[in-house]
């Protein structure tokens, strides 16, 4: 039996990865796009600053859907089960990218090509909503005890997968087609690309298992009727500090994954070809540590892990801005490239360390209303908070305050975390009509 579950967990944990990656290439495809792209073909009627601003917009519109996919999917995954509802999101995600490498632009229909490309950007909201949270939880439940950090870590690692091949395959394009062309319609390439990527992931994601800790709870007793509301009424504290744990990692990735590409080249005359190839780098190096990281996490505790990680990802949130603006193109990219790194000892952990947060009946619905609202404040407005602040005062070091504040917030709220945080993944279930459960520990 321990031999099936093992196996199982690795067919579930390589499925998550493949499943996330495909999800977050789609998203950071639209980053990319939206910080050398969309504002010359949607918004090309603004002066140049207001049209980065115009597009950094539209993708936060696609975070402000985030938090309703969570609610969505999350009352699915803790209704119907974990498996299902990925699939789905997989789908709805996938669909939205696609939609958006048809798109016309504005100089064919004006202004109705931002609109239509905000519901895009919404539909790409609403599935990834459901996706991360949901791939997290499902691993980790299938995980074999005393490995859930780095089982865990598996979903959490598409996000640098798909950082890496979102920015390949725009390198690639661009470098392919050429500069007007890749302007004037490759952009669109790697937008239809993924319908290939998400027939993959569906066919892996049908042979997958469901959670055995959701299917013993559901022999025992029936699901939750609405999880949602019972994670905002009896769990909103730990709504919070899933929040306050995320929030520093989120901004700081961000602008290292999105704002930097549309910094980096009109402020420090740096080359979208090397800013690109920056990126890629400390991606390459961020899937590629964080293994270790979770591993560490799971022999001295994810707390522990996290908390030191976070101490390093402060100094070099304090560095990065002003290091780019030396224009010193070795150093910056020595810099970017351990980034990756600096990056992976937070990100890693985050996502079990914060599911343990809330117990089965509503670990879905919980661990994605609470991932995405981090998200939203952490990653989705940063960027457009970023081009906003150094718009108002022609310094990045208002950048740089600001990310060091939300950092520092994550720091604090990593270190009044309890110490036997393996102890939470496990804990008392609500009751099926939502009444506290008089006992039950799940294992």
């Amino acid at each position: 039996m321990d031999t099936d579950r093992r196996q199982a967990a690795r067919r579930v944990s390589w499925a998550a990865f493949i499943g996330t990656t495909i999800e977050w290439y789609d998203f950071f495809l639209y980053g990319t796009a939206a910080a050398l792209i969309f504002n010359k073909q949607f918004f090309p009627a603004m002066d140049p600053v207001a049209g980065s601003i115009a597009a950094f917009g539209t993708m936060t519109v696609g975070f402000l859907a985030r938090p309703l996919g969570g609610v969505i999917f999350g009352h699915f995954g803790d209704r119907i089960g974990r498996r299902n509802t990925l699939v789905v999101s997989l789908m709805i995600m996938g669909l939205g990218t696609t939609l958006i490498g048809l798109l016309p632009t504005y100089s064919s229909i004006g202004i109705w090509a931002a609109v239509l490309l905000v519901v895009m950007r919404i539909a790409q909201g609403v599935g990834l909503g459901g996706e991360l949270g949901g791939a997290v939880v499902l691993t980790m439940e299938h995980a074999p005890k005393g490995r859930r950090g780095l089982f865990g870590a598996f979903p959490m690692m598409g996000t640098p997968a798909g950082m890496l091949c979102a920015n390949l395959v725009f390198l690639g394009t661009s470098s392919l087609l050429g500069e007007e062309s890749f302007t004037a319609w490759g952009w669109r390439v790697p937008f239809l690309l993924s319908v290939v990527l998400v027939g993959i992931g569906l066919y892996l994601r049908l042979r997958i298992e469901e959670s055995p800790d959701y299917a013993n709870l559901v022999e025992r007793r029936k699901p939750v009727r609405l999880p949602v509301a019972i994670v905002l009424r009896d769990h909103w504290r730990q709504v919070l500090h899933t929040i306050g744990v995320i929030v520093g990692n989120s901004s700081v990735a961000y602008i290292f994954m999105v704002y930097i590409l549309n910094y980096g080249e009109a402020e420090a005359g740096l080359s979208r070809t090397f800013l690109l190839t920056c990126v890629i780098g400390g991606a390459a190096v961020w899937l590629a540590t964080a293994p270790l990281w979770a591993h560490l996490g799971d022999r001295h505790g994810l707390r522990a892990l996290f908390s030191w990680g976070s101490v390093v990802l402060l100094a070099g949130t304090v560095a990065f801005l002003p290091i780019v603006n030396t224009g010193n193109t070795t150093l910056i990219a020595v810099f970017m490239v351990a980034m990756g790194a600096v990056l992976a000892v937070t990100h890693a952990p985050q996502g079990t360390l914060t599911a343990g947060f809330f117990p089965v009946a509503i670990r879905y619905s919980g661990t994605s209303v609470a991932y995405q609202l981090a998200s939203l404040l952490g990653g989705g407005i940063t960027p457009l908070i970023a081009a906003s602040l150094f718009a108002a005062t022609g310094t990045s070091l208002s950048i740089t305050g600001y990310l060091t504040a939300v950092t520092v917030i994550s720091l604090v709220s990593a270190l009044v975390i309890p110490r036997n945080d393996a102890e939470r993944l496990d804990g008392p279930l609500p009751a099926g009509d939502g009444r506290p459960a008089a006992a039950g520990i799940t294992k």
